[in-house]
């Protein structure tokens, strides 16, 4: 039988739900369909938000690339803190339940959540005003005891009514820098709308009206000159993801369970997911693609439904110096340079390239490790996706090249050395602008790119430590791939009969025969006065 406690309860949730509008008090049915689905469990993120409400870092700004699960948090939270609904059923299996916070903050508060790209769709001026006026409206229809005064603006408004009902709000905002991403260059509206955003939140009157503030989209918090637009945000990115790095995707652990679950191969879910370095976490995988892949069955690009590869193209083809080469050097398996503090975090405000770079990391195109301040690519998936971006600029020499490789694979395959010979020869002449010094290691970045579609049957290792040396290239044949293995070995200004000698001096098949004793030995030379191109290839017996 119900006590008086639980009947006065269930009339709350039915007056509330009377009074449910489109940005105050929603509910909890977004989360609910997630929690319908497959769910990795990420309400973790919940117990680092609950130890910042009421206090000064309660406004949080986390920014990642698309379908790495901002919509999903965001509506997690709304889910959490809702005070419409009962969501303990939704939350008691999670980690959550075990934090001794978890029923302290559970369904304790009026929650205002917002979706930028609900108001962008027509790219209308006045947006900062259009949401001012939209929230007013609706959240002033739920507290209709206290009228709207003549004149009166969003922020004051809720002020009063936290005042007068001696309970602060959670504000939750999905796709924040929708304005920023979508508005032509040199518009006013980004700007009118961070103002808006520091009226709203950066004044004294923000911590009486809020017990928490909670942000998300693609990218930080917009700088103007060297500050944060809203300085007293804490901010988590995909360069910056502090203690929050373990909710931007999906763990080894978590995606290895996934596999083992649903009978997929881990190794194939690790090819084309991984690779995404995150704070420390060194392997974290894309949350959509993995899902869909296994809802699909088998693992494929499902990066184009994400956001269009010519967006990426125009940034990679900016005439910086430098920038050319580096995105060739990564193509070919390299990792990259890059000081992601100059960028301003706005897409449309690009001076070097060190600032394109820090944008394709924010959209999810490279990793960045923080420790060496050095960005790559991080799979197969985004690989694939760079080679189409690739493809659609004027570089149509490293396009041809990229299309070749496959013929180029095949005829090492099949000991053709004059072909071998031929396609690297084409491969060099093709990308000299890589070359600025004629030497094996600057070979090896072409051979790289001229062996790139090996990448779909081969692990590629440049530099790897085998026997009494490192091998320039060797090529790994991955899981269930009935191909021999590859070790290249390069010289330049001597001839390719010394570069397989250097292979048995060295022992390099030592360790390749780790994997398999099926060994391909490919000697290649460079000689610079003839710029010709001579190969030997021989099988380990």
């Amino acid at each position: 039988m119900y006590v008086v406690e639980d009947i006065l309860y269930l009339c709350v949730i039915i007056l509330n739900q009377q009074v449910m509008s489109g940005y105050i008090n929603t509910g909890n049915a977004g989360f609910q369909s997630f929690r319908n689905s497959e769910y990795v469990d990420k309400s973790g993120l919940i117990s680092v938000v609950n130890k910042t409400l009421f206090t000064e870092q309660r406004f949080t700004c986390v920014s990642r690339c698309r379908r790495f699960g901002k919509s999903m948090a965001a509506k997690m939270l709304c889910a959490y803190y809702d005070q419409s609904c009962n969501s303990h059923s939704l939350f008691s299996d999670l980690a959550i339940a075990q934090d001794p916070l978890f029923e302290k903050y559970l369904n304790k508060y009026p929650v205002i959540y917002l979706d930028i790209t609900n108001f962008i769709s027509q790219k209308e001026s006045g947006i900062a005003d259009k949401i001012d006026a939209a929230l007013l409206t609706d959240i002033s229809r739920t507290y209709s005891d206290i009228p709207v005064e003549p004149n009166e603006r969003l922020a004051s408004y809720l002020l009063r009514v936290s005042e007068a009902k001696h309970q602060q709000f959670i504000f939750i905002i999905d796709e924040w820098d929708a304005i920023c991403r979508e508005y032509e260059p040199g518009t006013q509206e980004m700007d009118l709308y961070v103002d808006w955003l520091r009226r709203m939140f950066k004044s004294g009157d923000a911590i009486r009206t809020f017990a928490g503030v909670y942000m998300t989209g693609i990218l930080p918090i917009k700088k103007y000159k060297t500050q944060s637009a809203l300085n007293n945000f804490s901010e988590y990115s995909m360069v910056e993801p502090r203690r929050m790095s373990q909710y931007f995707g999906f763990t080894k652990d978590e995606v290895r369970m996934l596999a083992q679950k649903y009978d997929m191969d881990f190794s194939e879910l690790e090819k084309w997911y991984d690779g995404y370095q995150i704070g420390d976490d060194l392997s974290m995988f894309n949350p959509n693609s993995v899902m869909q892949a296994i809802d699909s069955g088998r693992c494929r690009s499902f990066w184009a439904s994400t956001g269009a590869f010519d967006t990426v193209a125009d940034y990679i083809q900016m005439n910086y110096e430098g920038l050319k080469d580096d995105i060739i050097n990564m193509l070919a398996g390299g990792r990259c340079k890059v000081n992601p503090t100059k960028f301003q975090n706005d897409m449309s405000v690009i001076h070097g390239k060190d600032d394109v770079f820090t944008v394709l990391i924010h959209l999810g195109y490279l990793s960045y490790n923080w420790r060496k301040d050095e960005c790559w690519i991080p799979n197969s998936e985004v690989a694939g996706e760079m080679v189409n971006a690739v493809e659609s600029t004027n570089w149509k020499h490293v396009a041809d090249a990229l299309q070749k490789s496959e013929k180029l694979l095949q005829a090492t395959l099949d000991g053709d050395t004059e072909a071998v010979a031929r396609g690297v020869e084409a491969a060099h002449d093709e990308n000299t602008s890589i070359l600025s010094y004629n030497d094996e290691n600057s070979l090896a970045c072409v051979l790289s790119i001229a062996y790139y579609n090996a990448k779909n049957d081969y692990v590629m290792h440049r530099e790897l430590a085998t026997g009494k040396g490192f091998a320039d290239i060797v090529l790994i044949p991955r899981k269930n791939v009935d191909s021999p293995a590859i070790i290249l070995e390069l010289k330049v200004n001597k001839d390719a009969d010394s570069a397989i000698d250097q292979i048995h001096r060295k022992q390099y098949p030592a360790k390749v025969q780790e994997y398999t004793n099926n060994i391909l030995l490919v000697g290649i030379n460079y000689d610079r006065d003839t710029k010709q191109h001579s190969c030997h290839i021989e099988r380990v017996p």
